[in-house]
């Protein structure tokens, strides 16, 4: 016949929902016990069997104080609870675990300030092969009997599917990613993993001091090509009789200012004759001057034509005088040499 036993043994607690009742593997206590086995015995296959057996029960099982529910008959005193648990879960490499502890206030209060830490699970085992057949209840109490447990006592919460209780630092931190206190890992670690694929990659960026110099040379380049543009224009201009010499420095000063308008101005700007080829048209120290009427007539037309003029000579008399003066061959007028 077999022989089954009862085992009463001292887990480090946590002060939580999860918590490890029994380690995977083979395990001791170190008071020396089980007697009957070389070890306790518990795998995935065996977890399986003793969770079926706790989701059987009707009633949650019991936490109290020191096992005084096993004592209670012998020295008479009350046993209360200190918490309740029901469902179990097995985790490979970590054991057994019961994920819905609840702890009255008395319990949650002592666990908290320290007067507890550890959990004593109650379980019956097979006497022949050490193997865990079901757990029965367990204890808070100050004396453990297992060595090498996963310690508990420091945690407040975990990232389970399963919502759980957060501080207002992690309550922050999830609110910054987008996400309810209640957020899962899958959905903790997504966000930020999509969080991190925003940020840039600074090897795939130049330094600012190297986009400042790009930045200057393209300023440079801009800048010359705009004075190559003025030079063309101006020289244009020039030896197209549309302004006068005199004008080059006010030329190049608008177009560097507004390019546009300097292009408007001559545009609109009449050739001079007087400008075009040689101060002396071609005619040579000793040709013929043109006839004193038709001068005046042309630069009475060139004056009012064009506003170059108006703003280079005084006024219509100064202008014609100096077309005159042109025409006889002379380079002199007004103080102004023409070379």
């Amino acid at each position: 016949m077999r022989r089954y036993s009862v085992a009463a043994l001292v887990l480090d607690l946590k002060a939580g929902a999860q918590i490890q009742i029994l380690p995977a593997g083979d395990f001791r206590g170190t008071d020396g016990r089980p007697a009957e086995v070389p070890a306790w015995k518990l795998d995935a296959a065996l977890a399986k069997r003793v969770i079926a057996r706790a989701k059987d029960r009707a009633n949650r099982l019991v936490i109290d104080f020191e096992h005084q529910s096993l004592k209670a008959e012998t020295n008479g005193q009350p046993a209360p609870a200190a918490g309740w648990f029901k469902s179990l879960e097995w985790r490979e490499g970590g054991g057994l675990f019961t994920t819905d502890a609840e702890w009255t206030a008395r319990a949650k209060q002592m666990i908290d300030a320290g007067e507890y830490r550890y959990l004593s699970p109650v379980f019956r085992y097979d006497t022949a092969s050490g193997e865990v057949l079901e757990v029965l209840m367990a204890a808070v109490t100050n004396v453990p009997a297992l060595d090498g447990m996963i310690e508990l006592a420091a945690a407040k919460f975990d990232f389970s599917d399963k919502e759980q209780p957060v501080n207002e630092v992690l309550k922050k931190a999830l609110a910054a990613l987008g996400l309810a206190e209640t957020a899962s890992e899958t959905e903790v670690t997504a966000a930020i993993a999509a969080l991190k694929a925003q940020v840039p990659d600074p090897a795939k960026f130049v330094p600012v001091t190297a986009m400042k110099d790009l930045q200057d040379q393209v300023a440079t380049l801009r800048t010359d090509a705009a004075n190559r543009g003025i030079d063309e224009i101006v020289a244009k201009a020039l030896a197209d009789g549309k302004l006068l010499p005199a004008q080059e420095t006010w030329a190049r000063s608008l177009g560097g200012k507004d390019l546009a308008a300097l292009k408007e101005y001559i545009a609109s700007a009449q050739p001079i004759p007087a400008l075009l080829g040689t101060q002396t048209h071609n005619r040579g120290p000793g040709a013929a001057a043109a006839a004193s009427g038709d001068i005046v007539a042309a630069a009475k037309a060139e004056f009012e034509g064009n506003a170059a003029l108006r703003e280079e000579f005084i006024d219509l008399a100064t202008y014609t005088a100096w077309r005159k003066a042109d025409a006889g061959g002379r380079v002199k007028v007004l103080g102004r040499t023409q070379h």
